[in-house]
């Protein structure tokens, strides 16, 4: 494999037909990180009635289990076909959720128009996160949420999501990442305040245990080594 294949943005749209088969691992790895991000991610948001935008919700997982909670839910991501995958399975269900096709970079929706902003599995594939960054600061309302998680920069976070999780366990596609652009927690915290945003506590998220498939459930880990959450805020009242 080259480098030139690293960052690979097709496989979202790749596996849209089986998104919410269970047939896939790799999938199923996605949708068992819900758990584990909303068990911190909760003790900051009471998300009833709040108006969320899950940034980068491919084939809406997140977006799901924020509308289950009351939450008034926008979904947006660049891979049409999972978006697609998204709107038929919320409708199968009964969810009122709206789905968007576009990128963080260019968010078309209004200034202010949204109490919190989810963004996960994300910021280590954009193309420009400063940008990504201003946009999120632009449509959160004052004293609005940003709630995150991305992946650290090291030789041991890049062992951990390449050798081991794309390439020895299948965890991930090959190909899926590109540990150039994983965000060391100081130069986030940096560029969520060039944004606007004040940044608030971080956390680590990563596998604490297996289900009845054998695959890994996740929750919050105190050390942010690998994967990290966080939280910021935009200054000002509602």
């Amino acid at each position: 494999m080259t480098e030139n294949t690293r960052n690979d943005l097709t496989i979202y749209d790749g596996v849209a037909a089986n998104w919410w088969s269970d047939d896939i691992r790799w999938v199923r790895t996605l949708k068992n990180l819900v758990p584990g991000r909303l068990a911190w991610f909760d003790k900051h948001a009471n998300w009833n009635s709040l108006t969320v935008l899950d940034l980068g919700c491919a084939g809406g997982f997140m977006a799901e289990a924020l509308a289950t909670r009351g939450a008034k839910v926008t979904g947006i991501d660049p891979a049409a076909q999972a978006i697609n995958a998204a709107r038929v399975h919320a409708a199968d269900t009964g969810l009122e959720i709206q789905y968007d096709v576009g990128v963080g970079e260019e968010l078309p929706y209004e200034n202010a128009a949204f109490d919190v902003v989810v963004c996960v599995d994300v910021l280590e594939h954009v193309g420009d996160l400063t940008k990504v960054l201003a946009e999120v600061a632009r449509v959160l309302k004052p004293g609005g949420l940003f709630l995150f998680d991305t992946i650290n920069r090291n030789l041991l976070s890049r062992f951990a999501t390449i050798t081991i999780a794309e390439d020895t366990l299948g965890l991930l596609p090959k190909g899926t990442h590109d540990p150039a652009l994983f965000i060391r927690p100081a130069e986030l915290r940096t560029g969520l305040e060039k944004a606007g945003l004040v940044s608030g506590p971080m956390t680590g998220l990563g596998p604490r245990g297996l289900n009845r498939n054998g695959d890994f459930t996740f929750g919050p880990l105190p050390i942010r080594t690998v994967i990290y959450m966080g939280i910021a805020r935009k200054p000002g009242n509602h």
